[in-house]
Order: structure tokens, then sequence, then C-alpha cells
């Protein structure tokens, strides 16, 4: 019987050792790179406490960064609702670098340490090594020291200038996070470099910030109007429209001190690095899932791991792929490890046994036979919007029982819009795919404009998609850290896909 043979189990019971863990964790690594053909980075495991892992949950799940009170509440927070029985901790933390460092906490059975050790070490592992997001956008080779080089600074800034005026620059950059990233110019970060430039800001004040502002006028002088050529010539100067919201503040604020730029950046390059993880959430989470399944049962085939390990994998396995329906009451959205998990699976399926619904679908893969090479171009190539509108299948549609609901302002009731017919499928597929497209997410809001003659007013337009409009009372709060940041009064105004102005709202800094 597959299992049985006591002699060859990697481990007995739920206890572990360090030799149990590096055994397991061979074993593992053969299957992963030798069978699944996975190519990893270089790992590092750290067996860590509860605390630890607390500690690493409020400082999003990074091993070192530098100090804010954010991190602090987030770590009270998360310890009493652990410690009361509310909520339980992740098995493990993976870490986007190079090595790839995976934490997996000491309390685990050693069941779910091999487990966590297939699904992050070599699923999640792979992914950030190969998916095209990953390897243009992040630098998995400079992380590392440029978080210990982040931590150095903001506690040097602390000691010179005092702990409340650097928590105010970072309070307003935190809350500008997602609109401080580069969502469609291809700029790789380059964080090896990034405290030799950090230094050389320091020991020559940029001409640029001097040049920008050296003629503005001061208030209430008056100037002649320019005409429209030479509004052009300067919002081609500034580089407006501008999305980056952090980068324009960092490198054109008026305000700002060199220290205080610095800062900025920081923020700013790490809301960069995370960016990829947020567009491929379901994905990784997919393709993490579908290696642990295969490896587990694997060592299983193999007789490396017995059958009441086999049960504990199953249990734990079923409750992350876990998806409510949408009437249940625990329902809360799509789990991202439920549909990528199916989606993996459907496309073993459509590799090795399609019909013939497949074959006109899905005509590039299906009955190919090859499903890793299949599944490492998908993992490669594509984010969760791209892969969903390319791989979703009619089979997995009716099988998760998916059917798109209109809901129009203008009604009383939802309508169904698609349901499962041939015209159904592609609409289900088209609007699960822009559920997952952060441009329909999240808010287009971008630099348009500033009033370099007169009064230096920040102009943003926030480009309403779908009719979704921003909370007032969010927007204005935002602004105000917009605004202290610029150290002049911002504006931002609505605009609808027919150009309409839906609102106006202002903020002036606090210390102005």
């Amino acid at each position: 019987m597959s299992g049985s043979g006591s002699s060859r189990l990697l481990f007995e019971g739920a206890e572990w050792t360090f030799d149990t863990v590096k055994r397991t964790f061979d074993a593992i690594e053969a299957i992963a790179i030798g069978e699944l053909g996975l190519e990893p980075y270089p790992n590092q495991i750290e067996l860590i406490s509860s605390e630890q892992m607390l500690d690493a949950y409020s400082s999003i799940g990074m091993p070192i960064f530098y100090n804010h009170w954010s991190f602090g509440k987030h770590f009270v927070r998360d310890e009493k609702m652990y410690r009361k029985g509310y909520s339980g901790l992740a098995y493990e933390i993976v870490i986007n670098s190079n090595p790839c460092i995976s934490y997996i906490m000491e309390d685990n059975t050693m069941t779910m340490q091999a487990l966590v050790m297939a699904h992050a070490a070599f699923g999640h592992n792979h992914f950030f090594r190969n998916n095209y997001l990953f390897k243009e956008w992040t630098d998995a080779e400079g992380i590392l020291d440029y978080l210990s080089f982040a931590k150095s600074y903001v506690a040097q800034c602390e000691e010179k200038h005092g702990i409340a005026a650097v928590e105010r620059v970072l309070d307003a950059a935190h809350a500008l996070m997602d609109q401080g990233v580069n969502r469609y110019s291809r700029i790789r970060q380059k964080l090896a470099d990034e405290e030799k430039r950090a230094e050389a800001r320091r020991q020559h004040h940029q001409e640029t910030y001097n040049d920008l502002w050296r003629t503005v006028p001061k208030l209430g002088e008056t100037e002649t109007p320019p005409d429209e050529k030479d509004n052009d010539s300067r919002r081609a100067a500034l580089g407006l429209p501008e999305e980056n919201l952090l980068y324009f503040i960092e490198k054109f604020s008026p305000r700002l001190e060199n220290w205080e730029r610095e800062l900025v950046r920081i923020v700013r390059n790490i809301a960069q690095y995370f960016y990829p993880q947020k567009q491929t959430k379901m994905m990784n989470e997919g393709c993490a899932t579908y290696v642990h399944y295969r490896i587990m049962n694997r060592l299983y085939d193999q007789g490396l791991i017995g059958e009441g390990s086999m049960l504990e994998f199953l249990t734990s396995h079923s409750n992350v792929v876990f998806q409510p329906d949408f009437d249940d009451p625990r329902y809360s959205g799509i789990n991202p490890y439920a549909l990528g998990f199916e989606m993996m699976r459907d496309i073993e399926r459509v590799v090795t046994d399609p019909t013939e619904e497949d074959r006109a679908f899905m005509p590039d893969i299906a009955g190919t036979g090859d499903v890793m090479g299949t599944l490492k171009h998908a993992w490669a190539g594509f984010r969760d919007d791209a892969f969903v509108a390319q791989f979703l299948t009619p089979h997995l549609i009716r099988k998760l029982h998916l059917f798109k609901l209109g809901d129009r302002q203008d009604e009383p009731h939802y309508r169904v819009d698609a349901i499962h017919d041939e015209r159904g499928y592609i609409e289900v597929r088209r609007a699960l795919a822009r559920h997952y497209d952060l441009a329909f997410r999240e808010p287009n809001i971008e630099v348009a404009d500033v009033r370099l003659k007169g009064d230096r007013r920040l102009e943003l337009v926030h480009r309403i998609t779908n009719d979704v409009l921003l909370s007032e009372q969010e927007a204005k709060a935002v602004l105000g850290y917009i605004a202290d940041l610029w150290g002049y009064n911002v504006q931002l105004e609505g605009i609808d896909s027919d150009g309409a102005s839906r609102y106006r709202y202002e903020a002036s800094p606090k210390n102005a």
C-alpha cells in the first residue's frame, strides 16, 4: 500500500527536529526540481516563533524594516486577536528575494512544515523568479540590502530631525502608497544603487528643484498669463500628466527638504516592489497551492509520508481552497487560493484529457500532454486578469457555478446578465478578468497641472471608471496628506467618462 513501510518515512508524528526538516526539505526539492522542473531561487528556511510571526505581519512581511507607529498598532491588534482565538496566523511568510527567505512557524506540526516548504520555498519561489512582472519590475538581488539601508536612514533622520518630523512625512507617504507606483512604464528597480544615490543627494542639492521654483512669483504678484504654447511646454518639462504621485512630489515639491524627499522615495520604492504581488495574487497562490498539492501527493506515493500525515495535509488543503457560495454568511469574495488552484487543475485536465468544447475554446493547449510546460508558461507570462481571460474554461465556469450580475444604479434589483451558455461564458470570463484588473479596481488619479504662475496649487484629476466615485471623507483626508508633502494647496477634480466634472475637493497644508 502507498504510504506503508515506516522505515522509509521522513517523519512520524507531529514533532519535528532540524534533522527531519532538513531531510524533508531535500525530498521536496528532489520532486520540485527533479520531477516538476521548477526553477526557484536558492532557498533560506527560517524557523520562527508565533511572536516573531506577528512581528513579521506588522512590518508587511519583511525581515528588515524601518520603525513606524502603525506597525506597532498592527502588532498589538493581531496579537490580541491571536491570543483570544479570534484569528489564526499564517503558516508561513515568503520573501521575494535572492536567496528566497521562507519563514515557517515553530508551532507547526511536521506535516505542516512539509506543506509550507513545498508551498512557499518552491511554489511561491518559482513564481517570484520567473513571472515577467517580478523579473521586470523588482530587484530580488537588492531588496534586503535596500531595506537595511532604509531602516538605518530612517533611524538617522529620527535622531537628527526628531521622531515627530519623520513620522509626519512617513504618515503622508504611506497614505499615498497605492498612488506611488508606475503602473505602465517599465522602470525596473535597481535597489543596489539606491544607497549611493541617496548619498549623492545629501552631498549635492539637486539643481532641478531650485531651477523649477526659482522664477515662481510670490503670492500677490501679477504676471501676464502665459499662452497655451507656454503651458504645453511647461507641462511637458514636468512630465505631465503623471500617474505616480509620490514620484512627482519627491521630484518637484517646493517645500520638502532633501532628507524628506529621501523618505518619500523609500516609501515609493517599497510600494513599487509590492505592486506585482497585487497584480498576481490569485495566480501566485494558485501556483503555490498546486505545487504543494503535487509534491505532497508524490511524497505519499513514494512512501515518504504516512496516511496520518496525508489526512492532516488534505484537511488543511481543503480548508485553504474552500470557497463559500455567494449566499453563504461566510462569503467575502472569491478565494484566490480556490480559484487559482482550480484553474491550475483545469489546465492540467485540458492538456491531458480535453473535451471537444476545450479544443474549441483553448486549441493551443488542448491535448498537448505537457502539463508542467503549459503551467510554467502561464506562470511566467501572465498576470491575474490576463490569466483569467486566457485560461478560464466553460467547464470550470459550470463547476464553480459562476454567473454575472448587473448592478445598475437606476434599477431597484440586480439583474443576471450572463449564465452558462455560449455567450454567457465569454461575458463571465470577461467580467471576472476585469475584476482582477487593477486599472478598474483602483482609482485612476494623476497630476494634471501645477500653477507655477501664482499660488503653486497642485491640480489632480480622478478619471472616474464605471461611475465609481471616491469617498468624500477619505478623499479629503488623503488630500490633506498630499498638501502637507507639497507645501501648498491641492485640488482634486473628478472627471466622468464624458468629460463632465462630478466633484472638486481642495486641501491646504497644516503648517502653511
